[in-house]
């Protein structure tokens, strides 16, 4: 049957619908039309006036439960999205233009067989896709590994650079900058000097008259004291007259004492 016929049949068909009838098939002169209603849609099944009609009318019934079973909303939107599996699905029933004998759970099962080995085929890219990630990961841990090892290496044959080169590590992290410290001076105690030892005093006595030396005097500090320079000679005043004391003022003097 040329295409051009479907559509001509498919064309007249709205137009042979009773109205307020509640017959579901419809003859002309060469076909019967065999229709139910799906909800705003009709299903539709095309056949010759000898075909047998109650085997018409069981073969559209699987084609409905068919539909109802692959597409979620009733609607010729969603029987659009699912139009190739409703084909496939048609094609289980209907073969060459003849009915085959079979069930509903019978075509579901082919269409899962179906199904089934694409699903096969899913979950072995899934698997070959989460294999090569593993590898990616795994190189990727296997470089910075070595990257590590060769930066410990390059700090280990350098132990002597300083700077900031030789302070600062590959990975960014923050090292202080060393601090100068000026040595701490040490602080001696002045050692004491050493004492003068002065000679016992002798007394002997109040003596009028008499005079030290100079040089009695640097024997009696023990000649420790640096010479002073002597200060120029003074004229002396002429020596005024001793005045005679005699043994009693000096006894009494004593007494006093």
């Amino acid at each position: 049957m040329p295409r051009s016929r479907i559509d001509g049949l498919l064309a007249s068909f709205p137009k042979l619908i009773p109205a307020n009838s509640q017959h579901t098939t419809v003859e002309t002169a060469d076909v019967r039309f065999v229709y139910q209603p799906f909800e705003e849609l009709y299903v539709l099944l095309i056949t010759n006036k000898g075909s047998n009609i109650l085997q018409d009318i069981s073969t559209l019934s699987l084609l409905v439960r068919l539909i109802s079973s692959l597409t979620p909303a009733m609607s010729e939107p969603a029987i659009l999205h699912h139009s190739f599996d409703l084909l496939c699905a048609f094609d289980e029933v209907v073969s060459l233009g003849y009915k085959e004998n079979v069930t509903l759970s019978q075509v579901r099962s082919v269409l899962e067989g179906e199904s089934h080995e694409e699903k096969i085929q899913e979950i072995i890219a899934r698997n070959k896709e989460a294999e090569a990630k593993e590898e990616l990961k795994r190189r990727a841990k296997q470089l910075e590994m070595q990257r590590r090892e060769q930066q410990r290496a390059a700090r280990a044959s350098m132990p002597g650079q300083g700077g900031y080169g030789g302070n600062m590590s590959m990975a960014g992290g923050y090292v202080p900058a060393p601090r100068f410290e000026a040595p701490a001076q040490e602080y001696r105690t002045p050692s004491p000097a050493p004492a003068v030892s002065k000679p016992a005093f002798k007394g002997s006595g109040m003596k009028l008259g008499g005079k030290k030396g100079k040089a009695d005097l640097m024997s009696a500090l023990g000649g420790e004291v640096e010479m002073e320079p002597e200060p120029e000679p003074v004229p002396e005043p002429e020596p005024e007259p001793q005045v005679a004391v005699s043994e009693e003022v000096l006894e009494k003097v004593e007494q006093e004492r």
